[in-house]
């Protein structure tokens, strides 16, 4: 029997509003047992939601909090100690997402570094892995992850778009690479390739959903029971069984946020 984990998902109601648990069940029924619910937002009702959640169900979800590099502006020293009382709960495995991201800009660059830099800082105290977002920002990422000394409690590179040289990187500083929908779009030559080459002891799929759905489910409201399409193209291009890809994935995941999934 298939089991997968989905190494990222946001579950926040105003994405999917018949609930969380009608989409982990949908889920469940397509082979997936664990799932990796994130809370980012301007405010932190969405972490207090995945908290939640992992407190309902704590066989199949685990929580992570942090403050997404669009929001960094969002944050003071108020949110701050909120967001370390949450990432000290035992329902939180991680500390993410967290990260830069020069595409959008929503957060001046300068506030993302720093706000990447002091949740570094936070994952260290709690001795929890960190989630990273990075988008367009490879140098700053892995400057900060190096200067922060995240080697430490390691994490993932979560949704990965980068080179492989950025892979290189980011593997030798500790951090496993999480592959999304984004390895199935047909113009994702680079991630593809990073895909077929890194060690499947340090790979993991996710859905990042509501977002990115993957072929041939493009255009649709992403949710975790399409992990299943991510594993099977990640497989496809390393040449060997669907079943073995979601068995060393779950492995992987489990071993990364210190958390075994049950069915």
């Amino acid at each position: 029997m298939l089991a997968l984990a989905d190494a990222h998902c946001h579950l926040d109601a105003n994405y999917f509003p018949e609930g969380p648990e009608a989409v982990i069940q949908r889920a469940r029924e397509a082979g997936v047992v664990g799932f990796v619910v994130v809370g980012v937002g301007e405010t932190l009702e969405s972490a207090r939601h995945a908290v939640a959640l992992a407190r309902r169900v704590p066989t199949g979800v685990s929580a992570c909090v942090g403050i997404h590099p669009h929001d960094a502006a969002s944050w003071d020293q108020r949110m701050g100690d909120e967001l370390a009382n949450l990432a000290r709960t035992a329902e939180v495995s991680a500390v993410g997402e967290i990260g830069l991201d020069y595409h959008f800009d929503h957060s001046p660059r300068e506030t993302q570094r720093e706000v990447f830099a002091r949740l570094i800082a936070l994952a260290r105290e709690v001795r929890k892995p960190i989630v990273v977002h990075t988008r367009e920002a490879p140098d700053d990422t892995l400057a900060i992850l190096e200067r922060e000394q995240a080697r430490d409690v390691g994490g993932i590179i979560h949704c990965f778009s980068e080179s492989r040289s950025f892979a290189t990187r980011a593997l030798d500083l500790g951090f496993d690479i999480s592959f999304s929908g984004i390895v199935t779009f047909k113009n994702a030559v680079a991630v593809q390739e990073v895909a077929a080459w890194a060690p499947i002891g340090r790979i993991l799929v996710e859905t990042d959903s509501p977002y990115l759905a993957p072929a041939p489910m493009r255009g649709k409201r992403c949710e975790p029971a399409m992990v299943a399409h991510t594993a099977r193209r990640v497989a496809e291009l390393r040449g060997i069984a669907l079943e073995e890809l979601a068995a060393a994935t779950l492995a992987n995941t489990q071993r990364r946020f210190d958390r075994v999934f049950a069915s």
